[in-house]
């Protein structure tokens, strides 16, 4: 018995079901941001930010009072503007990574809603490209791809609707765990993430109309499906389009410019490099060879809004720390310390994509096994393989994610400082490649799509729940919100702060403008307790708290004769422990 090819397009839900999910996004994303913050990286920037905040001051970064030229300030600006909607607080330091791990969702929804098309296969018989003519083709034919207008009705498979596509893929995208972490923190590595999708989305969708634009029969319209969006757009000639799109590239890199600094460039413009030398091109082609000229003062022209004020302001010394230390010097060397082997992103990368990662790993494996019977030297557009396999969405898509992901993944696993979010800008070209494998995986059974939009809702509920009732447990040993909150309610609200044997960079925001620094402005440790004592000595009827590790408190209570020891707070990881030196 024959297959009908209709019965191989499943349609993955209702639309009710589809809007559904993305509520249940929008709540999971601003779910849980009012945990306390966490690590190293959250309470330096939300501090930073709040004294810009306090300062008005919209360009230069200080920490405690000092110049902090370590990042641009895309998020610093982000965090100052829910500080003035919200208040200082957690959520407000968080709001605007949620925001924008919403807009890498969305970014990507676009580029699945303008991909054209299924690559059609049907069983055993490969499709010839068949040559585009300066003939309109008739009303019915206008919607198919160009490859099967000329196919016998019953060995076509007809186009589904993108919009399916681009759901699995905004799905996948917002339910991928790399995603859902990074857009919960106060730090730069999703803040860098959207604008470079919003970028080489522009890029993706500029080619593509570009091509529209050449291989249209009717050059001063767009060949599109008769949806409300083709409508509005359709007046326009697919040259201005592509155009505008061309401009929004550039327009994103002079964001992501400001975003992280010089990988904000580079990444764009690499990747898309590498995307036309995977199709088998030298160089991509003269309209954006030409673009590079202007469209580059166009990204300079965004990141001046804060590259030029601070260069008028500090001088040689912006320069020096912000560009030589902290973006050459952090690639070339270990000066940071946060050295790891060179195959650290070959398993971080994987493990952002969870719970996709079997798709992830079977569309990799899928790439490499096509990629050389798909593409030839000048090839055609679509490449129709047999039935043993997988079609993908647009044969310009898989490179082109390849390409997204490859990038950051080579550059950073040649880098000298490797931390886990370096890599967060390779994973949307990750969750394409993933959610082309699971669109065809879908399409070929109607349980298969129930499966996998259960398992995306588990992800959901699974961050729920473990936001809601187990993570203040464990954010309680990572934080010293809750022991500051217990020291200040015993009456040591104006105490200053300072560290033993650990540094607690958590008392950036939450004991701010109440701790010891060192001359070049770091928080000051103290490794040495008899130092500790002189310094507690010197400062006379100053109280000084200090923080140190719990695991020594016992040994400080009970072997020294400088000073008898209170402990003040705990949170079973460390203390605040008041120093009385003794007589």
């Amino acid at each position: 018995m024959t297959e009908n090819p209709k019965s191989k397009i499943q349609n993955p839900g209702s639309r009710i079901l589809w809007l559904l999910f993305a509520l249940l996004i929008v709540f999971v994303y601003f779910f849980g941001l009012t945990l306390p913050l966490l690590g190293p990286d959250e309470p330096r920037y939300a501090q930073v930010a709040r004294e810009m905040y306090l300062r008005g001051d919209w360009i230069t970064p200080t920490l405690g009072g000092f110049d902090w030229f370590e990042k641009p300030a895309l998020l610093y600006w982000l965090e100052i503007a829910s500080y003035k909607i919200f208040g200082v607080s957690e959520f407000a330091a968080r709001f605007g990574s949620a925001v924008f791990g919403l807009g890498t969702i969305a970014c990507l929804w676009i580029l699945g809603k303008s991909v054209s098309g299924f690559r059609f296969q049907v069983s055993g018989e490969k499709i010839e490209i068949l040559k585009q003519t300066s003939e309109i083709q008739k009303p019915e034919t206008r919607d198919l791809e160009p490859e099967t207008r000329n196919l016998k009705p019953e060995t076509r498979n007809l186009k589904p609707e993108t919009s399916v596509f681009a759901n699995w893929l905004a799905l996948i995208a917002a339910s991928s765990i790399g995603l859902i972490v990074f857009s919960r923190g106060a730090s730069f590595d999703i803040i860098l993430t959207f604008p470079i999708t919003a970028a080489l989305v522009c890029y993706f969708l500029f080619e593509s109309l570009l091509q529209k634009h050449y291989f249209c029969a009717v050059p001063n319209s767009i060949v599109l499906s008769k949806s409300t969006a083709a409508n509005l757009i359709a007046a326009a000639p697919p040259i201005a389009w592509a155009s505008l799109f061309l401009a929004g590239f550039y327009f994103f890199i002079g964001f992501a410019l400001l975003a992280k600094g010089l990988i904000g460039l580079i990444f764009p413009l690499t990747i898309v490099f590498f995307y036309h030398l995977l199709k088998f091109e030298l160089l991509p082609g003269k309209v954006f060879l030409i673009s590079l000229i202007w469209g580059t003062i166009i990204s300079l022209l965004v990141a001046s809004i804060w590259y030029l004020p601070m260069y008028r302001a500090h001088g040689w010394k912006f320069v020096d720390e912000f560009f030589i230390q902290h973006q050459f010097q952090r690639f070339t060397s270990d000066k940071y310390q946060h050295q790891q082997p060179f195959w650290f992103f070959f398993v971080v990368l994987p493990l952002m994509t969870l719970p996709w990662l079997p798709f992830f790993l079977a569309s990799i494996w899928n790439f490499f096994k096509v990629q050389g019977s798909r593409f030839k030297v000048q090839s055609s557009r679509f490449n129709v393989q047999g039935s043993n396999n997988l079609s993908t969405l647009d044969s310009r898509l898989a490179p082109f994610a390849f390409a997204w992901l490859a990038v950051p993944l080579v550059f950073f696993s040649l880098s000298g400082s490797k931390l886990p979010g370096y890599i967060l800008p390779a994973l949307p070209g990750a969750i394409v490649l993933t959610a082309i494998y699971v669109a065809d995986f879908v399409r070929k059974s109607r349980t298969r799509t129930r499966v996998l939009q259960i398992a995306a809702a588990s992800t959901f509920l699974f961050v729920f729940v473990g936001l809601q009732f187990f993570a203040a447990d464990y954010t309680n040993y990572e934080t010293v919100k809750n022991m500051i909150a217990a020291a200040d309610a015993k009456g040591f609200a104006d105490a200053e702060f300072v560290s033993l044997y650990t540094v607690s960079h958590n008392l950036e925001f939450y004991a701010a403008g109440r701790l010891e620094r060192d001359a070049d402005g770091k928080l000051k440790r103290y490794d040495d307790f008899s130092v500790l004592i002189k310094a507690v000595k010197t400062a006379g009827d100053q109280r000084i708290l200090v923080v140190v590790p719990q695991a020594n408190v016992p040994n400080l209570q009970k072997e020294n004769d400088l000073a008898d020891i209170e402990t003040i707070a705990e949170n079973g990881e460390s203390a605040i422990i008041l120093i009385k030196p003794k007589r």
